[in-house]
């Protein structure tokens, strides 16, 4: 995409919008993760594939080198996260000129990423909450838990959280009163780079800012846990999926009615599309069958076993501390 406006985040901006697409039409931000390329997470993720499907346009923020070694987003720079500055005001100004340049439909924009992107996402959700629908934060953490790469490298192994200040911090980041955003958590519980704990907090962290007090309603999509949390008017405003034995990555599927996106590094094939059931959680394609629900009195459904390659793999201190420090941007791909 050509220049888009301020840009103190030095980030690169890329767009794809289908042929004919007609004016009114949602947009979809995706962040990539640490290693990865907007393009190369667009291939893995299939996106875009979707978007000619169904109809929408896509943007893809893109982290440089300059910024980042390791093409991370500064999730954990105070001057990268807060609202007017850095690489968040870059990903703002990047979505207000795609919506003016391609007439898309400003109350149907949406935000998605992975890992340091999904950690992003979070800060989008922030810090400019009346802008977004709805995100979904794939393998990432709660909004504003890090200053320093230290405290990051911290936060990631799921420790050092500070539990009683997440909602605060997300009110804070900006003078926004509702409504707002709702959220899709999305984590392979047998994620070594980043602690699933980070999940539980992420929904502890949205269940607090949309005063959700009740228990969820949990059912089972394509064989995994689903959970969803309802306001008081009924609407459906957090959601929580647990991907049993998957590793760190987006979960895919490669086959059947949802089989968008290709296998790769941190594109993992989980027998779910989460890029499909994210698009149908906000109503941009069509929704699946619907899986049977059950009552918060009913018993826990129990995590179905799934071997998948980060889950078979031996575990190994050394990978798992250097997997951190490069998510973390502090060591070379």
């Amino acid at each position: 995409m050509e220049a888009f406006g301020r840009n103190p985040g030095e980030l690169r901006a890329l767009i794809h919008v289908p042929a004919g697409l007609p004016s009114g039409a949602p947009l979809v931000v995706v962040l990539h993760g640490c290693t990865q390329s907007a393009g190369a997470y667009d291939q893995g993720s299939g996106w875009s594939a979707l978007a000619d499907r169904f109809g929408f346009a896509v943007l893809y923020p893109e982290q440089q080198r300059g910024n980042n070694p390791n093409l991370c987003f500064n999730w954990f720079f105070p001057a990268d996260t807060r609202r007017g500055g850095g690489e968040a005001e870059s990903i703002r100004e990047m979505v207000v000129a795609a919506v003016e340049r391609h007439r898309l439909d400003a109350a149907r924009v949406f935000v998605t990423g992975l890992s340091a992107g999904g950690a992003m996402t979070s800060v989008m959700l922030a810090t400019h909450p009346e802008m977004f629908a709805a995100g979904a934060i794939i393998a990432g953490l709660p909004y504003g838990t890090a200053n320093t790469i230290p405290e990051a490298l911290e936060r990631m192994r799921g420790q050092g959280h500070d539990r009683a200040g997440l909602r605060d911090r997300v009110r804070a980041a900006s003078a926004h009163g509702g409504p707002w955003p709702a959220v899709s958590v999305w984590h392979g519980t047998a994620d070594r780079t980043v602690n699933a704990t980070n999940a539980a907090l992420i929904v502890e962290q949205w269940r607090g800012i949309h005063g959700v007090e009740t228990p969820p309603v949990t059912e089972r999509v394509d064989g995994q846990v689903h959970r969803k949390w309802h306001d008081k008017a009924g609407r459906p405003v957090v959601e929580e999926y647990a991907v049993s034995g998957l590793g760190h990555g987006t979960p895919i599927a490669t086959s059947g009615d949802e089989a968008y996106g290709v296998p790769g590094p941190h594109m993992l094939e989980a027998g779910i599309s989460s890029t499909y059931r994210i698009a149908a959680s906000w109503g941009i394609v069509p929704a699946m069958a619907p899986t049977r629900a059950r009552s918060s009195t009913e018993a826990p459904v129990p995590a179905a076993p799934r071997q998948t390659r980060a889950a078979a793999r031996s575990f190994d201190p050394g990978r798992v501390i250097e997997d951190a420090l490069r998510a973390a941007g502090l060591r070379k791909p």
